[in-house]
């Protein structure tokens, strides 16, 4: 028991360097972390940040509603590392969770516009 114990508050003592609270730009709502600025120049441009912190998908989601918006609605095509940058970030910061608004669309899902 005693051991239990002193593992119990060992654990609370070192949990806070392990747990990082995610900042947030106060202009956008958009988390603060590598790539943010990239997503920010890029993305904001056309429309509000608020279409991204709503949405929640994987690499695959967000490539195809990048293409989509090339497709459809003229956006510019990304230098291949911009692109990758972006797409870490959306990838990182808004992943698919249980919580979403909606259920999530599988990029097979999506419009197809060729």
């Amino acid at each position: 028991m005693k051991t239990f114990i002193k593992l119990t508050i060992l654990a609370l003592l070192i949990s806070p360097f392990y747990l990082q609270a995610k900042e947030f730009d106060s202009e956008t709502g958009l988390i603060i972390d590598k790539g943010f600025e990239t997503v920010k120049a890029n993305c904001t441009v056309c429309h509000s940040a608020k279409f991204i912190t709503l949405q929640k998908g994987d690499r695959d989601m967000w490539k195809a509603m990048i293409v989509w918006m090339q497709r459809t609605q003229g956006l510019w095509e990304f230098e291949p590392a911009v692109e990758d940058e972006i797409l870490t970030y959306l990838e990182k910061n808004y992943p698919p969770t249980e919580t979403s608004r909606r259920p999530n669309l599988k990029a097979k899902d999506l419009p197809n516009i060729n």
